[in-house]
């Protein structure tokens, strides 16, 4: 049941509730700790930005998520008039924002939508493994602040973990779908890549298009992936250190990249299996799913596409202060993050994405224009192939 306007929505038939009048409730965004935080302090977060900045300020599309987002699920800015077909309950749903950076509504929402279409229409019944590729602090300012070269480091992993599976099969075609973060679980800058790539290669024959399975990957073989990736990327990176100046959100890019540091992160990370770990640039592929795990599919590409912040863990302390608890301790043990209000806000500043640039990437047998996907659309079971992108 889409919003139309300030029109009448009829539920159809088959989306009846079949629940008594009273039951939905309205999720009321500005009784939460975020709202109030972005109400009550965005004017100052942006008078300090344009001072620190000597008045450039930030981008406009920064502050332009944020003043979008104060409107968000708020019946005053437009709503829908919605109407059980079955119980003949009314409601009123607000319009929302669909940022994808501030509102965690929308995030959710988006999170649930896409994990959803890529399991009914985009990955078939195969096995799938996760390729997890983080990076040095210094890509990771790099990457963010020029999306562009973002796009080609994440080709170059793309390249490296393809030639890995086609070992097996020469004329092998591959498929993945990628989820660029720009979020760490402390709220810092932390641009890496999160790839969903089927465990195998397709292979077309007289009898169509079959999957020819891969066996796990040993370390020592993601070490050579790891190590061929690396070796390129610093070959990309290291001649595009920027000669020009730096602008406040660069600086706020370079600020949050390095909070990790502060707060006690150590390299390198404890090795984990089928992971490698090469000066500052680590792969992980020790996350399998069996081809008919559906549901553990849909939870890990809902991971990947998940938003930077959770509102259950934010909350407010008596002297003003914003508190964050994190889902895992940090290295030195606090499991929790203290922030005034402008300082909370310029780390959500850093971690919205610029806009016109997908977060959701589709890659080889995957990728709408693939010549196999389109000309064998129907001969894999229960497998259909990616038409947008999120």
């Amino acid at each position: 049941m889409a919003p139309a306007g300030r029109t009448e929505v009829r539920a159809a038939p088959a989306l009846q509730c079949g629940r008594p009048a009273g039951v939905r409730r309205r999720r009321e965004p500005e009784r939460t700790v975020l709202h109030e935080v972005v109400r009550g302090h965005l004017q100052t977060f942006l008078a300090e930005a344009r001072e620190r900045s000597q008045g450039a300020g930030l981008p406009r599309f920064v502050e332009r998520e944020f003043e979008r987002y104060l409107d968000c699920g708020i019946l005053a800015h437009g709503f829908a008039r919605v109407r059980c077909g079955g119980c003949k309950h009314e409601f009123l749903v607000a319009f929302s924002c669909k940022n994808r950076g501030v509102s965690p509504s929308c995030s959710a929402r988006r999170m649930h939508d896409t994990a959803a279409h890529l399991v009914d229409a985009v990955f078939p019944r195969v096995s799938v493994r996760q390729w997890v590729l983080s990076l040095p602090r210094w890509a990771r300012w790099l990457l963010a602040r020029d999306a562009p070269l973002a796009s080609r480091a994440l080709a170059i992993a793309l390249r490296a973990i393809f030639a890995h599976y086609r070992r097996l099969e020469r004329k092998g075609r591959c498929g993945a779908v990628t989820f660029i973060q720009r979020f760490g679980g402390s709220l810092n800058l932390n641009l890496h890549f999160h790839c969903a790539v089927p465990d195998g290669v397709f292979v077309r024959d007289e009898a169509g298009v079959r999957f020819v399975p891969a066996r796990p990957p040993t370390d020592e073989e993601v070490h050579k992936v790891l190590l061929r990736i690396a070796r390129k990327l610093r070959g990309l990176l290291l001649p595009k250190q920027p000669d020009d100046p730096i602008d406040a959100l660069d600086a706020g890019y370079a600020e949050s990249v390095q909070s990790m540091q502060m707060t006690g992160f150590a390299d390198p990370p404890r090795p984990r299996r089928c992971s490698a770990f090469i000066e500052g640039f680590s792969l992980h592929a020790g996350v399998h799913l069996h081809a008919n795990d559906r549901e553990g599919l849909e939870h890990l590409l809902a991971y990947g596409a998940r938003g930077p912040i959770s509102l259950e863990r934010l909350s407010t302390l008596l002297d003003g202060r914003i508190c964050y608890r994190l889902k895992r301790p940090l290295p030195d043990g606090r499991c929790e993050l203290f922030f005034t209000p402008t300082e909370f806000l310029r780390k959500l500043s850093m971690l919205i994405p610029p806009p016109r640039r997908h977060l959701v990437r589709f890659h080889g047998l995957f990728a709408p224009n693939s010549g196999l996907a389109q000309a064998d659309r129907s001969c894999l079971p229960d497998a259909g192939f990616a038409e947008r992108r999120t």
